[in-house]
């Protein structure tokens, strides 16, 4: 079996995270549990930094919060040097709430709204990534009337479709994101924008996907780009700055995923741009990217509790565990497939196959089709991989089923960072019916 990180299988025959037991884990927190192995986060963004640094180029590795966002992840992203990608004025108030240094955040997102462009105003943020047309004129009056600058980028959809599910392609020219690079759109949003007097235009941004494994995809992203800015250096006289290649890096999720080493994609799209510089004589603009799968997907294990089973003959072996597409949607949304093991019996053999099904109330409800794990017992413990991206933030109270709790480990430390929703936390916004009596006062 394929372990990650910093997991190991200790002399109890328990698989252990960041040094400690998941059993104990299980115990001490309860299930379901999800638990990140922080010097894995670590270990990635530092990759990241040090192949820009090989390379010679200036960058910003920023973490794509909405993999997973806690104020504790964004904490830990500051100490490692991070930028901040927020898509939504709940993620850029997490972000302030943390105390991330506010020059290093950049807001995104297809259909901001006025107030959350005012609150990124307010907060004097690094970055706006402009998505449309509409958003432009929101920007220009909020800068306007508050005589306030602004740093902004053009995200622009490349006309590059990379290998991945339809869910989570972003880059083709049918894209609810960006402007079209093709059609003039891009050009357009230009010529509102670079020469505004409370309006700094950085560049162009682009993210073409996400769980992509090959880097052809990147590399011609990045040259349709640098293309349209050399065209507007020859036309315009206006130079570039940053070059935003956005972030979908794969990763493993399981043995038929063949993920490149995070620098691959680095070095690669650092290619492309190093030779078109020199080529035309263009200054090196500062290339900013955003991991975030590729942080926290396989730094991140879900703990179950196996309860109910049943046996359908000749069909297969069904086992319930209590959590399911209420903290991890991503198996019944797109077919999404993962590795799972007995924690708590891993030297025993993993040749039972198994439906590790969850306990809302949906046939579609299954977390793994075909799990292969020690043979099953009620009170098992099982650890379901690369959990980290897209669970936890996907998360719902469905059934009115409580979020779970979020738990980091590091040499051999763990630490509660999100608590386990109650029953009154479910029920915390609702408002009971009035009576008519009660309706005629107000």
């Amino acid at each position: 079996m394929h372990l990650y990180g910093t997991q190991t299988v200790n002399g109890k025959g328990h698989l252990t995270i960041g040094g400690v037991d998941t059993v104990d884990l299980a115990h001490t927190y309860g299930t379901p549990l999800v638990v990140y192995d922080i010097a894995l986060f670590r270990e990635r963004a530092q990759a990241f930094k040090e192949t820009f640094n090989n390379v010679g180029v200036r960058a910003q590795v920023a973490y794509a919060s909405k993999a997973f966002s806690s104020i504790a992840i964004y904490e830990i992203a500051n100490q490692e040097g991070l930028s901040l990608d927020v898509v939504s004025g709940g993620e850029l108030h997490t972000a302030v709430v943390a105390g991330f240094p506010r020059e290093r955040i950049h807001f995104h997102g297809n259909n901001k709204s006025f107030t959350e462009l005012q609150y990124a105003f307010d907060e004097k943020i690094g970055c706006i990534v402009i998505d449309n047309f509409s958003e432009i004129a929101l920007v220009k009056e909020i800068a306007e009337s508050r005589q306030e600058k602004m740093n902004v980028l053009i995200r622009v959809t490349p006309g590059v479709e990379a290998s991945t599910h339809d869910y989570i392609t972003t880059g083709q020219e049918d894209s609810k994101f960006g402007f079209d690079l093709k059609n003039g759109q891009t050009d357009k949003a230009f010529r509102q924008l670079h020469d505004h007097p409370y309006i700094k235009l950085l560049g162009m941004h682009c993210h073409i996907g996400s769980q992509i494994f090959e880097t052809d995809a990147f590399r011609l992203a990045a040259e349709a780009l640098m293309e349209k800015m050399i065209v507007w250096r020859d036309d315009y006289e206006f130079v570039c700055e940053v070059l935003n290649l956005g972030g979908g890096f794969g990763i493993r999720y399981t043995e038929e995923d063949q993920p490149l080493n995070p620098s691959a994609y680095v070095e690669e799209m650092a290619e492309v741009v190093l030779s078109l510089t020199r080529t035309h004589n263009y200054p090196l603009p500062e290339i900013w990217i955003e991991p975030g799968r590729s942080l926290v997907g396989d730094a991140g294990t879900s703990l179950y509790t196996v309860g109910s089973m049943k046996e359908v003959p000749g069909v297969r072996t069904y086992i319930a565990v209590d959590g399911g597409m209420s903290d991890n949607i991503r198996p019944a949304l797109y077919g999404a497939k993962y590795t799972a093991v007995t924690a708590n019996r891993m030297d025993e053999s993993h040749e039972k196959q198994v439906t590790i099904a969850g306990k809302c109330c949906e046939s579609g409800d299954k977390l793994i089709e075909e799990a292969h794990l020690v043979e099953p017992a009620e009170g098992d413990i099982i650890a379901m991989f690369c959990t980290g991206a897209y669970g936890y933030s996907m998360a719902s109270n469905y059934n009115r089923l409580p979020k779970p709790a979020v738990v980091f480990c590091e040499n051999g430390h763990h630490q509660l960072v999100v608590r386990r929703e109650t029953y009154e936390d479910v029920v915390r916004l609702d408002i009971p019916l009035q009576s008519v009596e009660q309706l005629e006062k107000i």
